[in-house]
């Protein structure tokens, strides 16, 4: 006998006998062995009390208790199972206000034994996705890792997060400078600080972002003035230097710096001191260096805007952020941790979001990385009103970056020819265009058939007959 598939059982719930045993064996025939059945929708909620579920296929119109009644109460107490719900043609209107309460996903009677199994799949995989995220970040935070207090800050269940961690503790007793690298919103300051509290240096953490810092502005802000360096010197001033000493300064946007200022900065890492403005006595820099940007340093310095000299200096240690589409599984566990610090922050109780929230954000690029991520959460929930979070800012979001997306993509391709399909080789038939485009929309849509439509700006049922005549 197998393992049981999934590891938590799916529930079916239905007061139909022979509706009940053809769901179990339909989903039996696509591989799952792990099922219970409820024939009586009035017990059903002790089942969630003596095990944990997987997944439930609901279906709407039972008597004594209705489909509709116990979603709302699966999905106050136990928000975190996906609910499938079953459905007569005529009840679909309320199938769709069943989803909008935070159902998972719903299937019309007859049902497809294609699209039950396929459904339900997605359910378990997204429910399994995140017990492994648990069970992964406990292992991390308290197994693995030496100090995992550190990362505390760091949401993720990612195994290429994983390993960075590991070297972080690696390098940050060294006391040698760091270079950390990766785009806008990665999160590139919390991992300087994670180097900061295990390297035990008892001075201060001090961050700085010096884009947009000339020359002057540098010096002055990084190694202070004395009384009298310049007209509006009416005092002594502490630069960061003084105040991060026996500590870290962290200089975020390191790409942006001037080459004169460049200089400066290696200087004090070769020479271990510094001059406060208008001070001719040199200051000891008794501090960790830690940089970081989100340009390439090593096309900058190709284009003589970076120094190769210092590139070598502050690279001692280099540190590689992925963004966040290359994390996708950190998408769950950040959305719950940016919902719980949000609604802590606005003293509002925290929403459940829709398990379709998974799938639609799981599609999109993230420019800005987590930082994007947390600024839709905080918009998100502080325009919510009901317990189930809504989509609406979501999709509102998305729809606007991936016009700009399609847009600059779209001008891109005229940049380099008139005609757009000149990069298609060989060109469909007309008889396989549509198919060609289905397939194409479905695929950047990663299945999702609401954004596929969006793509191709027809409706879902639009799509649903167009996909039925392309036979794909």
């Amino acid at each position: 006998m197998g393992s049981k598939q999934p590891n938590s059982p799916i529930l079916i719930i239905d007061d139909e006998i022979e509706s009940l045993d053809g769901c179990e064996l339909t989903l039996r025939s696509g591989g799952f062995n792990n099922i219970i059945t409820c024939q009586d929708s009035r017990l059903a909620m002790g089942y969630f009390e003596r095990q944990t579920i997987a997944v439930v296929l609901l279906d709407l119109f039972m008597p004594n208790l209705s489909g509709q009644e116990l979603l709302s109460k699966i999905v106050t107490n136990f928000p975190q199972i996906p609910v499938i719900i079953i459905t007569g043609m005529n009840e679909v209107e309320t199938a769709v206000k069943c989803m909008k309460k935070g159902a998972f996903d719903y299937m019309v009677k007859p049902v497809e034994s294609k699209r039950m199994i396929f459904g339900t799949q997605r359910a378990v995989n997204l429910q399994e996705e995140r017990n492994e995220y648990r069970s992964f970040r406990k292992k991390i935070l308290e197994d693995n890792l030496e100090h995992p207090t550190a990362f505390a800050d760091i949401v993720t269940s990612s195994k290429s997060m994983r390993a960075i961690f590991q070297y972080v503790e690696t390098i940050a007793e060294t006391g040698k400078p760091a270079l950390i690298t990766g785009e806008s919103g990665v999160g590139k300051e919390l991992v300087a600080k994670a180097i900061h509290k295990i390297s035990g240096l008892e001075g201060e953490f001090v961050s700085i972002n010096i884009a947009g810092l000339d020359d002057v502005l540098f010096s002055d802000t990084l190694f202070g003035h004395i009384k009298g360096a310049f007209t509006t010197a009416e005092k002594m001033r502490a630069g960061l230097f003084q105040r991060a000493k026996g500590g870290t300064l962290f200089l975020d946007e390191i790409g942006d710096l001037s080459m004169s200022s460049q200089l400066k900065l290696l200087r004090v890492l070769q020479e271990r001191e510094y001059y406060p403005v208008g001070m001719d006595v040199p200051v000891e820099a008794d501090v960790r260096i830690i940089t970081a940007t989100n340009e390439d340093l090593l096309q900058k310095m190709q284009e003589k805007k970076f120094r190769t000299d210092l590139y070598y200096r502050i690279q001692t240690h280099n540190i590689q952020l992925p963004p966040l589409r290359d994390r996708k599984s950190d998408i769950p566990v950040l959305i719950d941790y940016f919902m719980e610090k949000t609604a802590t922050t606005l003293n509002k109780t925290k929403p459940t979001p829709p398990l379709e929230l998974y799938t639609l954000l799981a599609g999109y690029h993230f420019p800005g990385n987590i930082r994007e991520l947390e600024s839709m959460i905080f918009d998100a929930v502080s325009n919510h009103r009901s317990k189930m979070l809504s989509m609406k800012l979501f999709k509102k979001h998305l729809e606007k970056h991936r016009s700009k997306q399609d847009h600059d993509s779209l001008k891109t391709m005229r940049d380099q020819s008139n005609n757009p399909y000149s990069l298609i080789e060989p060109l469909p038939t007309l008889r396989k265009a549509p198919g060609f485009l289905l397939s194409e929309a479905l695929q950047r849509s990663h299945g999702n058939k609401d954004n596929a439509a969006r793509i191709l700006g027809i409706t879902r049922s639009g799509l649903n007959k167009a996909i039925k005549r392309s036979k794909i």
